[in-house]
């Protein structure tokens, strides 16, 4: 079941939300626990039981780590903090790496072992990280074990993060899973906040999506420059409102029970380097890594040398992360080196340069990442590559880019408009001129958001084409 589904709108969410609000405040959160297992199971029912083992065994490991604590035994504490760790490590491993490993190891050597073809649980890569990063912050002292088996397995299980993120740390909404309050503003605001992700989805993630698809379907060698850097580009925008568009549904349905969960993107488009793309784009990952890896390996600490290694390894892990395939190892080692070429060689020279150039520099560099992200064969993305600089000879353009062009032309605007502050500060100026004179604006969004509700909800009707980019994640 997707956010931008017309089972999940008009029949999952309503239902939870109808039975959550007429539960007494105490069982709330076990109201939202049980609807969020039956989310998770909709699309893998077995799945649930290893989910239900994985908060199990995490909320005892935190139990266990305190009391060591409370003992001053330090070293007991380590103990269980390293069976946690190794067992999310494994249980991860396990089912999203565990073929990529036979494979490579096959190719390598030229071995016949057989795959395992075992299902990848839908967000294992998200939750299993809230769940490590619980039992590492009781650790740390950064936050104290919950106490309630309840509350922890619906901080774990929460259906509005719980597939695609953002990735919700235990330590930031601690207090909000015992006593936060709901009120009117923070649900308005969420609904807001959800039809803002529900149009960035289905109207343009999905529509330029299609352009993708055209273009990445076609091979290489007959592909010009300026259709390849269409493609690129289409590719670039969906899976930036794909998973923006994702991220604001989570944020929006958090509000809507009473949670604030942080931003996850902060328009990483308009970003004038790589180092400030990946203090926008994905923010919570980013931040799980700075806190839980670089940092504990030395971060910047101890020396050039190490802070080097300690950048490749942070984005080769990151790299996997994302999915067990090398393509996604060499992303995040591509973006590990530009990383370490902006520290150690020319960031204090890009500084200089105008803030246009520096725009374009980082976009040139994160759409060519995107092309080894989005081609699981490496020799598939080398091929796309390739086709961005005229290494076919196909000529510059074709009939077939402009007509794909101008079909597409409106479209593009919007995408690029949407992408930049520029809708913000409009609608900004347009609230500002309107000071005083309260119920017109609350006219004006209340038309606005319910236009691109309905316009996402006629489209989603007659719809064949809903991907969600984040779920093989």
């Amino acid at each position: 079941m997707v956010f931008s589904s017309l089972l999940f709108m008009f029949r999952f969410l309503p239902a939870v939300l109808i039975l959550y609000y007429l539960a007494p405040r105490k069982i709330r959160n076990l109201v939202l626990f049980a609807f969020s297992l039956f989310f998770y199971a909709w699309g893998e029912p077995k799945y649930v039981f290893l989910m239900l083992f994985s908060i199990t065994m995490d909320y005892t490991v935190g139990r266990l780590i305190s009391r060591a604590k409370e003992q001053q035994d330090m070293k007991k504490a380590k103990r269980f903090l390293m069976v946690s760790i190794f067992m999310n490590v494994g249980i991860l491993a396990f089912f999203k790496y565990a073929d990529f490993i036979i494979g490579s190891i096959n190719g390598a050597f030229g071995t016949g072992i057989p795959l395992l073809g075992i299902p990848l649980p839908i967000g294992i890569s998200f939750f299993t990280f809230q769940t490590m990063s619980y039992t590492i912050d009781v650790y740390k002292g950064a936050t104290k074990a919950q106490r309630s088996w309840i509350n922890y397995g619906t901080y774990v299980s929460m259906f509005p993060q719980l597939i695609a993120g953002p990735i919700v740390q235990y330590k930031t909404i601690a207090r909000q899973m015992r006593d936060r309050r709901e009120n009117t503003d923070d649900f308005v605001a969420g609904i807001n906040r959800f039809m803002i992700g529900v149009g960035k989805k289905v109207l343009l993630a999905n529509n330029i999506g299609k352009l993708w698809d055209t273009i990445s379907a076609m091979p290489a060698g007959e592909i010009p420059v300026a259709m390849a850097w269409l493609g690129i580009f289409a590719y670039a925008f969906q899976i930036y409102f794909d998973f923006s568009g994702y991220s604001d549904m989570a944020i929006g349905l958090g509000k809507m029970f009473g949670f604030h969960f942080l931003e996850n993107f902060n328009y990483p488009y308009i970003s004038k380097s790589i180092t400030e793309f990946w203090r926008r784009w994905h923010i919570s990952l980013s931040s799980w890594f700075r806190e839980y890896i670089y940092i504990p390996l030395g971060g910047n600490r101890k020396g050039a040398l190490k802070q080097v290694r300690n950048i490749l390894i942070v984005w080769g892990v990151t790299g996997v992360w994302h999915g067990a395939s090398w393509n996604f190892v060499m992303w995040g080692l591509y973006y590990g080196i530009f990383l370490l070429l902006e520290k150690f060689v020319w960031g204090k020279y890009l500084e200089k340069l105008p803030a246009f150039v520096r725009m374009c520099y980082s976009m040139f560099i994160v759409l060519i990442g995107w092309v080894i992200f989005a081609f699981d064969s490496l020799g598939n993305g080398t091929a796309y590559i390739r086709a961005l600089f005229g290494g076919y000879g196909q000529g510059f353009i074709n009939s077939e880019t402009i007509y794909l062009f101008y079909n597409n032309a409106v479209l593009l605007v919007i995408l690029f408009a949407g992408a930049t502050m520029l809708p913000a500060k409009l609608a900004g100026r347009l609230m500002e001129r309107l000071k005083g004179h309260e119920w017109v604006c609350v006219c004006i969004k209340a038309v606005f958001y319910g236009a691109i509700f309905f316009v996402s909800v006629a489209y989603l009707v007659d719809a064949t084409y809903n991907p969600f980019l984040y779920f093989r994640f």
